[in-house]
């Protein structure tokens, strides 16, 4: 099991889950919008397809922050 940080720029919470679950499992189970934002794993922007990948895949194996950066509507 690991601890991810999961949640937006703006909320965030803890989840222990299984690193054999896909990232998109993840942030459904916990509401996560990722449509509207940059997905980042550890700092790192998720490239398209990734979202599909387990955390093993990824190599985590013990903890990690999984985090939508939402862009303002007004933004540029």
């Amino acid at each position: 099991m690991i601890r991810v940080t999961i949640g937006t720029n703006t909320n965030r919470k803890a989840v222990t889950v299984d690193p054999n679950r896909t990232i998109k499992s993840v942030l459904d189970e916990n509401d996560v919008n990722y449509i509207t934002g940059t997905l980042h794993l550890d700092g790192a922007t998720l490239q398209p397809g990734e979202i599909n990948k387990t955390f093993a895949e990824f190599g985590i194996t013990d903890s990690c922050y999984l985090i939508s950066v939402v862009k303002a509507d007004n933004a540029r």
